[in-house]
């Protein structure tokens, strides 16, 4: 059975990005998000995959897109998140990946078992936000604090999240 994890980056204030595209650079977590998410199906929405702009390597690369006549070489496009994860389903970790309207639909649905944040100690200025993790719904599993260092210019913690049944 697969397992449907969401991997996000988030700021203190839940700011995801702006004008399409990340607020901060962290090195760490970009490494972290390709080891754990490399041999895996990663789902997006359009917008993420074309602010990425090309599939990422060792992935099976599923975007969601109202547009019908949408496509990207080397990708799956689907019309919805149902179908993303029915396409996926073989996988036995599913990563959704952004952006802020697919991580809302996810969160509302029942249909994620983990939450992997990479979280940013700063607020930044966004025009996409993360939706509000209810800690009645989810609780913390692990967490990894990091401090700033010469490659990464903000703290930040690594915090999994299991959904409670």
């Amino acid at each position: 059975m697969s397992k449907t994890i969401i991997i996000a980056a988030i700021a203190d204030n839940n700011a995801l990005g702006k004008d399409n595209d990340l607020i901060w650079h962290l090195p760490a977590d970009l490494q972290r998000f390709k080891k754990v998410t490399s041999g895996h199906h990663i789902l997006m929405g359009r917008n993420t995959f074309e602010s990425i702009g090309k599939p990422l390597p060792n992935r099976t690369t599923v975007i969601i897109t109202r547009n019908k006549d949408y496509t990207a070489d080397g990708c799956k496009v689907v019309h919805s998140l149902q179908e993303a994860l029915e396409f996926a389903k073989a996988d036995s970790h599913i990563f959704i990946i952004g952006g802020a309207q697919i991580y809302k639909e996810a969160m509302a649905s029942d249909l994620v078992d983990q939450l992997d944040i990479t979280r940013v100690h700063e607020s930044f200025e966004a025009d996409a936000y993360f939706p509000e993790i209810d800690l009645t719904e989810w609780r913390v599993v692990a967490r990894e604090d990091c401090m700033a260092d010469e490659k990464n210019p903000h703290d930040y913690s690594f915090i999994s999240y299991q959904k409670l049944i």
